[in-house]
């Protein structure tokens, strides 16, 4: 855990959200790169399957559809955290402080609304799929459980935003404040010595809420 500044250290209460909001996130995560890695020795198997023994897997089309929802949605609460999203930092490369802090606050309150209104529509269309019994064309899986982990994987993205909005706005406040729980812009450097501290497993083994250089 980042030690508080004198100057403002974060609520206890906001490090422990934090840290639990990381234990889900990295489950999620080892889900979605176990769903991509059996998606992948299932591909392995349906080719061979196919060529050689003319034995396809039976469904396989319909396996990758409903596998798609995992691999693609339960990761970006993670991804979110870590600051691993593609997005234009050419403006905010050129603020610093207070200002740099509002932009932050400004563009995660916009991405809050859109994915609570992802949130409200992906919910729907489960529900939908829940009643009517929708299921796939080849082999019938039913679709509702797919489609559930669309709102799940959202609410826990959402989550990550308001803790991150709340850690911005502390920033806003006190601009000299220590960055904990938010993504911050970082050199070359500092992202690659970030990177070996990922990789030796710093990060998880620390549990708390450090800032995230991209």
């Amino acid at each position: 855990m980042t030690s508080p500044t004198a100057h403002s250290g974060p609520p206890g209460t906001y490090i422990r959200f934090d840290g639990w909001l990381r234990v889900v996130e990295n489950a999620f995560n080892m889900i979605a790169a176990v769903s991509i890695l059996a998606l992948m020795l299932l591909a392995v198997v349906q080719i061979v399957g196919r060529n050689a023994f003319n034995w396809p897997v039976p469904g396989f089309i319909d396996i990758t559809e409903q596998a798609m929802a995992v691999f693609a949605f339960m990761g970006i609460a993670y991804c979110q955290r870590v600051g691993g999203h593609i997005r234009m930092e050419l403006f905010l490369g050129k603020l610093s402080g207070r200002a740099m802090w509002i932009a932050e606050v400004i563009g995660i309150l916009g991405i809050w609304i859109v994915i609570a209104a992802l949130i409200y529509g992906s919910w729907f269309h489960f529900e939908r799929s829940w009643t009517i019994g929708d299921s796939s064309i080849d082999i019938g899986l039913p679709t509702w459980p797919s489609k559930l982990v669309i709102p799940v994987a959202l609410s826990l993205l959402l989550l990550r935003l308001t803790l991150q909005l709340y850690g911005y706005w502390r920033l806003v406040r006190d601009p000299s404040a220590e960055p904990v729980a938010v993504p911050v812009l970082a050199d070359v450097e500092s992202v690659a010595r970030h990177e070996i501290e990922e990789a030796l497993g710093d990060d998880d083994a620390s549990g708390k809420g450090q800032e995230t250089p991209r």
